[in-house]
């Protein structure tokens, strides 16, 4: 089976088209979340190796779940994925913890890329 990734993002297209992507690219998907709250409960339980998360969620924002997520795992892979793309927010997020930013819309190509820039060995 392929890495273990989960999606968080509050639009369930959104969700939708990232899982086709990432399945397709041999990813599996092992969870689904609509906000940072539910993110980091499905982190604790199923410890994904990697996680998509957009940055405007209802609840609580990505950027928040991400500090919850790297406080529990420092090690933790977290890729933000958003059309927000103001750079006070990347900024943010990068201080946050995550790896790589994802600006929306994106290509499969560059999502595809990005994650095995960040979960094979070089």
């Amino acid at each position: 089976m392929g890495t273990r990734v989960m999606i968080a993002d509050d639009a369930a297209f959104m969700r939708m088209l990232l899982k086709g992507i990432l399945e397709k690219g041999g990813y599996e998907v092992v969870a689904e979340a609509k906000d940072g709250v539910e993110a980091i409960e499905k982190f604790k339980e199923l410890k994904p190796q990697v996680v998509t998360m957009d940055i405007t969620m209802p609840d609580m924002d990505g950027i928040h779940a991400v500090k919850e997520i790297m406080a529990m795992d420092p090690d933790a892979k977290i890729i933000m994925v958003s059309a927000m793309g103001q750079q006070a927010m990347v900024v943010d997020a990068m201080k946050a913890g995550v790896k790589d930013f994802i600006v929306k819309p994106f290509q499969a190509e560059h999502i595809l890329a990005t994650l095995k820039k960040h979960t094979e060995p070089n």
